[in-house]
């Protein structure tokens, strides 16, 4: 804890909750320190990003049709919204497709029969596509390209595309397998505006020299789109070694621009090093950079170094050409503000589909959500405003939790529905009345599928009941052949809640096909349990806690009764207690307005980012009121709460029984809570949601 303050400056509190959350490498850090775009990682990192950038380009060139096939989820929906705006702002025809109706996950040979009639040469599926190998084989052999864009699991067989991109694909190369479909797409945007620079596919060395004790250390690095592929170091004692023995001279000399921050020291020193006779020609970048970067004027690399936010996390230590080298990434995208500050204006969506796919909010998600809810915030994709206008959203700070309460479920519920092209067209309107009228029909979509969800969970309780102890408690398989097809997830993560075992729901579409979603504990992996099945399957897919898959009616009877065999050999799964983590117990003088700062500085929160948990002890209990409830269920509580110096409004969820029993005006309290911000009549003030309390010992 002591070493994250002062290494990074880091407020003690702060700091203490990040080392009990373990957050404590310098990679960690970084990305609850920094916002700036520079620290995402290089989309060049997947290997197959040129091939996907200059297959691309060659469509733009020849004047190609382009297709684009994605998922009926937010995911799905908002990484067809990223890239078709963007191939269509390079001049391409795109056309689209998702699955509409009842029409399966991903690509299908239909959809691909389609496309071929509508004379399209690449498709590009986005959030699908990885396991779509008859597919993809069926569009190679009409002479169609694939690329893969996508972030499931492989199966054993990759399918037979142009290029993949996908982080979790063993052998991707990228450092980071948990973005989002959205987060796969805007990396490939990113590439394809990069590859339009001058600084595409060219290499170049970045090189600097400097005193050592009686030495000078020579550095120079090899890079190509921004990334590192060679770098040399070397001690030269002055007058001790020839030209021809040196290896940075040997790494020099391959007819490479080599660039400096200050030509005429460079060579000073390079001429100290190996004599005045050394014949090097260096181009010098200050005045470029300080062109884009007016903070490095009349600055050297030393002065720099103590500057540089990003040499704090950087492997290297202290080093001066890797700071050169970080100057050199932040002047590119200074320089291209494609790759910067308009860049920024997409991560809106990326946030929207990052959340609501539940990835974790860690490393690079950070950075992507976190500038992303900024743009949301600003309200700059003029399409979305009358969804938020609809959602009283317009004018506040949006958070993660708006887009899981506010936002997701009603673009969900158009995929749902199976209308995902209303979500879908909302987003890439550029006329504010028709959005108006889609971001209407999404409401209207929703409220169908909320009573659609009402009714079948009527239904389903007693079928579920029946099942979950016929399987000794280990699962709960429902099936209802008037079940909506686009709600089985929903149901499935509901069964889930319930019974806390693994759920797995299946509708009938038409009379010929089984559509299923299934949703597991952490400790069960729902996609390594259907991959067991996978032989009855026409297709399936999915993640470790979620799934789905469809098959012909045919094969119903069979799959029940090898999941049946399959459940007798398990174990039931160990009981999951709700246990809440505290991160901090906040004495007197740290309750103060000023704590909204602790937490916001953890924000954005998600999977593996929890909201913090606070705790305060001796808290009293100033004023109680009772608020109204419709449908007669335990009511909920309203109280003031004196701590410090401060008076705190509070609420409690359905604690209205507690009064009286467990606490009163005037008690003593312990309060486990969560602090935010509260919007009411345009007003903002800070409130406490309480978890749970006890009376002071």
């Amino acid at each position: 804890m002591r070493r994250l303050h002062e290494q990074y400056g880091l407020d003690v509190l702060s700091a203490s909750i990040l080392a009990r959350r373990g957050q404590t490498s310098s990679e960690q850090v970084k990305f609850f320190l920094e916002q700036e775009l520079t620290y995402l990682h290089n989309p060049f990192l997947f290997d197959d990003m040129e091939e996907v950038v200059d297959r691309i380009n060659e469509a733009v060139a020849e004047g190609e049709k382009v297709c684009v096939i994605g998922d009926r989820d937010v995911d799905g929906i908002t990484s067809t919204a990223l890239l078709v705006q963007e191939l269509r702002s390079m001049g391409l025809d795109v056309s689209y497709q998702l699955p509409e109706g009842d029409d399966p996950y991903g690509m299908t040979l239909s959809g691909v029969d389609k496309a071929h009639e509508d004379k399209v040469t690449l498709m590009i599926t986005v959030d699908c596509g990885i396991s779509n190998f008859a597919e993809i084989a069926h569009a190679h052999s009409l002479g169609i390209d694939t690329i893969v864009l996508d972030h499931h699991i492989s199966g054993n067989t990759l399918p037979p595309a142009l290029a993949i991109i996908d982080p979790k694909m063993p052998g991707s190369g990228y450092p980071f397998e948990h973005l989002a479909g959205c987060g796969v797409v805007a990396k490939v945007i990113w590439a394809l505006r990069f590859s339009q620079t001058d600084f595409y596919r060219e290499e170049c060395l970045l090189l600097h020299a400097q005193p050592g004790h009686d030495t000078i250390i020579i550095q120079a690095m090899r890079i190509q789109n921004l990334l590192v592929i060679d770098r040399v170091i070397e001690e030269v004692n002055p007058g001790l070694i020839s030209v021809s023995q040196s290896k940075v001279l040997s790494f020099l000399s391959c007819g490479l621009p080599i660039l400096v921050l200050d030509a005429q020291a460079e060579l000073v020193q390079l001429k100290q090093a190996f004599g005045k006779k050394v014949d090097v020609h260096l181009v010098e970048m200050r005045p470029q950079m300080e062109a884009v970067m007016p903070v490095m004027k009349n600055k050297g690399l030393f002065a720099l170094s103590n500057l540089s936010r990003a040499i704090k996390y950087s492997s290297f230590g202290r080093d001066e050409l890797q700071v050169l080298y970080t100057l050199f990434i932040a002047y590119c995208m200074k320089r291209y503000p494609s790759l910067d500050s308009d860049y920024e204006s997409i991560l809106d969506l990326v946030a929207i589909g990052t959340v609501a796919d539940l990835m974790p909010m860690e490393d690079e998600n950070r950075i992507l959500v976190k500038r992303g809810l900024k743009v949301l915030t600003q309200g700059r994709r003029e399409s979305l405003l009358p969804l938020f206008s609809m959602q009283n959203l317009l004018g506040k700070q949006l958070s993660t939790s708006d887009i899981s309460w506010q936002i997701s479920p009603v673009i969900n519920a158009s995929g749902r529905m199976g209308k995902p092209s209303v979500a879908l067209e909302m987003m890439l309107s550029t006329d504010p009345g028709q959005a108006e009228e889609l971001a209407g029909q999404l409401l209207r979509l929703n409220k169908e599928r909320q009573k659609l969800g009402e009714d079948a969970w009527t239904r389903l309780l007693s079928m579920a009941k029946e099942s979950f102890e016929a399987s000794g408690s280990k699962l709960v398989v429902v099936e209802d052949s008037t079940l909506s097809r686009g709600i089985t997830g929903v149901m499935a993560s509901r069964l889930l809640k319930q019974f806390n075992a693994p759920a797995i729901v299946l509708a009938t579409v038409g009379e010929e096909r089984v559509s299923a979603s299934m949703r597991s504990p952490d400790s069960f992996n729902a996609r390594e349990f259907l991959s067991r099945f996978s032989d009855l399957f026409l297709d399936y897919g999915g993640h470790a806690c979620a799934g789905g898959f469809s098959m012909d009616v045919s094969q119903l009877k069979v799959f029940k009764q090898r999941v049946m065999d399959e459940i007798d050999t398990m174990d039931c799964l160990p009981e999951e207690v709700e246990e809440v983590t505290i991160d901090c117990t906040l004495p007197e003088a740290y309750m103060t307005p000023d704590i909204i700062k602790v937490v916001e500085f953890f924000e954005p929160y998600g999977e593996k980012n929890p909201p913090l948990v606070l705790l305060m002890e001796g808290a009293v209990i100033e004023n109680i009121q009772v608020m109204n409830n419709k449908n007669g269920s335990v009511q909920h509580v309203k109280m003031t709460l004196a701590f410090g110096q401060y008076k705190w409004p509070a609420l409690y969820w359905s604690a209205a029984d507690r009064i009286g029993k467990d606490f009163d005006v005037g008690t003593a309290v312990d309060i486990v809570f969560r602090l935010g911000r509260n919007y009411f009549r345009n007003q903002e003030s800070l409130q406490i949601t309480i978890i749970d309390l006890k009376p002071t010992a």
